[in-house]
């Protein structure tokens, strides 16, 4: 009784199909910001990042902070954006913490690491060190409401009740229309 070796061949295809599908169906989620975040993609590539703005402040503890997008894995069209914060130590900068600026996914790539993708980037040098953030969600919609953190002990407090606005520090930005008037009958 000989075994047809077609019939064996589509038999471990089928085989290695359902494993491969219980194998991933096993494996636990990721979200596209949480695999950027370590640096890989579901292809393996490093995820595309670009900052997008930063800030060095002259206080006591030098201390920068940086905005950066990283582009989605699931979209390409979508970003999340992180706020760092480094200290300098031993003559360098060293990441303190960062959070995420809005939702996973929420900013979309071309307009948040275009021109004018900036709207407000406030920081100041004070403690707690305060700094706001908003972002152009499109040319058309214009930007984003501020987000406002505190750098209190090198780690970021995101509570936009009680967080300040930063007051005499540095500010940057100007892009998107929000908050812009136009001209009627022009």
């Amino acid at each position: 009784m000989s075994i047809q070796v077609g019939a064996l061949v589509r038999g471990s295809a089928v085989l290695v199909t359902a494993a491969a599908t219980a194998a991933m169906l096993s494996a636990p989620a990721r979200s596209s910001e949480a695999a950027a975040h370590d640096g890989r993609t579901n292809g393996g590539r490093p995820a595309e990042t670009r900052q997008i703005a930063s800030s060095v402040l002259d206080a006591d503890e030098n201390v920068k902070f940086t905005l950066t997008a990283i582009r989605s894995t699931a979209d390409p069209l979508k970003a999340s954006v992180r706020l760092k914060a480094f200290a300098r130590k031993h003559g360098r900068f060293v990441l303190s913490d960062e959070v995420r600026v809005g939702a996973v996914d929420s900013w979309f790539w071309f307009p948040v690491t275009g021109r004018g993708a900036i709207c407000e980037f406030s920081t100041a040098s004070t403690d707690p060190a305060p700094v706001a953030a908003s972002l152009l969600i499109t040319p058309a919609i214009g930007c984003s409401l501020p987000e406002r953190f505190e750098l209190r002990d090198g780690k970021f407090e995101a509570d936009g009740h009680r967080a300040q606005a930063p007051h005499g520090g540095v500010s940057t930005g100007g892009g998107g229309m929000a908050g812009r008037t136009v001209a009627q009958g022009a």
